[in-house]
């Protein structure tokens, strides 16, 4: 597989993001469980514990190895299977996520969003979402899982040179 950056901006009331869209085949119900079940979120970014429906997990990225730190993530809105929205870190330096799935003709669109406090760290964002994202894909379908070094820096200048929507905070 070769990577390609395939993130793009958008501009919501609460800030710019980096969007991204991915289509499986498979229902919709599938790619919920990949992105939220804890034990199959191992085979692409990483695990949760606690109860969801409290509004509150702790998050550990598995690339990080088992160094990696536990967060605090709070789920803002979840809707299964179709969205969620969650926030990770404290104040202006946390993360907010968002995803939106949609099915059709047997095939489901997933469409994942992380808000950027500053376009510059779309550079390395972009890449790392890009990263995951495909690593989901292949996760799912029983692929081997892409190689980070495909990704990061040569994915780098996409990001670079995107075009900031009108309008976004600098």
């Amino acid at each position: 597989m070769t990577a390609k950056a395939t993130g793009h901006y958008t501009l919501k009331p609460d800030g710019l993001y980096l969007q991204f869209d991915r289509l499986f085949r498979a229902p919709i119900e599938e790619v919920w469980f990949s992105l939220t079940n804890p034990t199959a979120m191992q085979g692409w970014i990483g695990t949760y514990t606690g109860r969801p429906e409290t509004g509150g997990v702790r998050f550990r990225m598995g690339f990080e190895g088992e160094e990696g730190e536990w967060q605090n993530v709070s789920i803002l809105e979840c809707a299964p299977p179709h969205r969620f929205l969650a926030d990770s870190g404290p104040g202006p330096t946390g993360i907010r996520v968002f995803s939106h799935l949609r099915e059709a003709g047997g095939m489901t669109t997933l469409t994942f969003g992380h808000r950027l406090p500053n376009p510059a760290d779309a550079a390395t964002m972009g890449p790392g979402w890009d990263y995951y994202l495909d690593r989901l894909m292949a996760s799912h379908a029983g692929r081997p899982l892409p190689e980070w070094e495909q990704y990061y820096p040569a994915l780098a200048e996409h990001y670079q040179e995107l075009h900031v929507p009108e309008g976004a905070r600098h």
